[in-house]
């Protein structure tokens, strides 16, 4: 498989006072063609820097970075021409229309798709005479996804393209970016839905600090918990547990301290929960909550990063 996307020791550091500052420190990534691959990370990770770096929009400090094959700085116009971009916030001209805002970015490229037939791709085709200055937050990202779109592109970077749809929009896309992704092409994603991110995703990488701490499928990173079940409980009048022994207990692979209770990994429930109940009978604490579920990308993210992604997320524009 033939990389779209290769970076190795990628660094970008800001000058500041007393010390520079590293946004990215040492990346490395490899992303294979017809890939969709998801860049997950907290606010100040690094996410943003490293995707403006592959975009060409930022010069590295350091490091090597090849996109389909090119470098930038060599023939920066042919590699955009290849490229299709949807940033977190795009800025259009509110006093175009849909139409005329399609057109004007098709007019960008030396080829590309039919700008009505890419309306009707993301369900925009009756807001088509409309200003986009009178658009819903919702309806202004699918505008901003169909400009990504429209010049036809190998390789496609989404930062939050999902941020402010309602759940059948959210579904209408990821049926889009499938497509696209069948098409034998390659999607760079970002989002701060981890079952956005375990849905369309082949592989994923969390980054921290300005580097990978974790890569693979969403399947093996949830793989790496060493439970796939999550038993989550709190305790009345705010009692506490013993976190060593509750790591002793039959089947509980690791446990972990949250906000409001406790996170037991386990292997198997159905032997994890009776001898937890009776490991609190015995120490005459009372349950207020007990709930059990499979453990899911998210928990992968805060056993690493220490913080859940819907923490960080930005507020999302009007649907």
């Amino acid at each position: 498989m033939t990389a779209a996307i290769h970076c190795r020791d990628l660094r970008k550091q800001y000058p500041a006072r007393p010390a520079p500052v590293d946004a990215v420190n040492g990346l490395d990534l490899e992303i294979g063609g017809g890939e969709c691959f998801g860049l997950l990370g907290p606010n100040g990770a690094g996410k943003t820097t490293t995707i403006e770096i592959l975009e060409g929009l930022l010069p590295p400090t350091s490091g090597e970075v090849r996109v389909l094959g090119c470098r930038w700085g060599e023939d920066d116009n042919a590699l955009r021409q290849r490229l299709g971009i949807s940033l977190q916030e795009t800025r259009l001209a509110e006093k175009l229309t849909v139409h005329e805002t399609l057109i004007l970015f098709r007019s960008f490229y030396n080829r590309g798709q039919d700008p009505t037939a890419v309306l009707e791709y993301v369900h925009l085709t009756e807001k088509a005479n409309s200003y986009v200055g009178k658009l819903s937050g919702g309806q202004k990202q699918r505008l901003a996804v169909a400009c990504a779109l429209v010049g036809d592109p190998e390789l496609l970077f989404l930062d939050e393209p999902t941020m402010g749809l309602d759940p059948h929009a959210r579904r209408q896309l990821w049926d889009i970016l499938r497509d696209f992704k069948a098409q034998g092409r390659t999607i760079l994603l970002t989002t701060h839905y981890m079952d956005e991110a375990e849905r369309l995703c082949d592989r994923v990488a969390i980054v921290d600090k300005g580097r990978v701490i974790a890569l693979g499928t969403p399947t093996e990173l949830i793989a790496q918990l060493g439970g796939e079940h999550l038993i989550e409980f709190a305790l009345e009048s705010d009692a506490t547990a013993d976190e060593e022994a509750l790591q002793r207990l039959p089947s509980v692979v690791s446990s972990r301290r949250a906000e409001d209770g406790y996170s037991l990994a386990v292997a198997a429930p159905h032997v994890a929960i009776p001898a937890l109940l009776q490991f609190l009978r015995e120490r005459e604490l009372r349950l207020a909550r007990l709930t059990t579920r499979h453990a899911s990308l998210e928990d992968v993210f805060v056993s690493l990063t220490g913080r859940r992604l819907e923490d960080e997320t930005p507020a999302a524009p009007a649907a």
